[in-house]
């Protein structure tokens, strides 16, 4: 197996896909919709992301012949499932606040809420 090592994916796109956004994206996001609904905060989600980051890099390492100890690739893991993780967060809280807070907010698309009457 060839390295590509483009600036994002180190091994070939489709593994970078396959692990890091589908296989770890999946696992970023319950993680954030977890943290909405217990109303944690984001330090503690950025911290359970961080060592989700490097789980990546280990599965990138053993199975496909990445490297390890790749601060640049970990930076990239890492920042893809934050987003991923946040948006997963934020999805959850703006259902939360529209349900639970009725009374008070309205959902405004997917990721947002509004106060009623405005």
């Amino acid at each position: 197996m060839e390295h590509q090592n483009t600036l994002i994916w180190e091994v070939t796109f489709w593994e970078f896909f396959f692990v890091t956004l589908l296989l770890a994206g999946a696992a970023a996001f319950l993680t954030g919709r977890a943290m909405a609904r217990t109303w944690q905060g984001d330090k503690q989600l950025a911290l359970y992301i961080v060592l989700l980051a490097a789980a990546t890099r280990f599965i990138h390492f053993s199975l496909f012949s990445g490297t390890l100890l790749s601060l640049h690739y970990y930076i990239v893991d890492l920042i893809a499932l934050l987003i991923i993780a946040f948006v997963g967060k934020r999805m959850t809280r703006a259902g939360q606040m529209s349900t639970q807070y009725s009374f008070e907010y309205n959902r405004s698309g997917p990721l947002g809420w509004q106060r009623k009457g405005k």
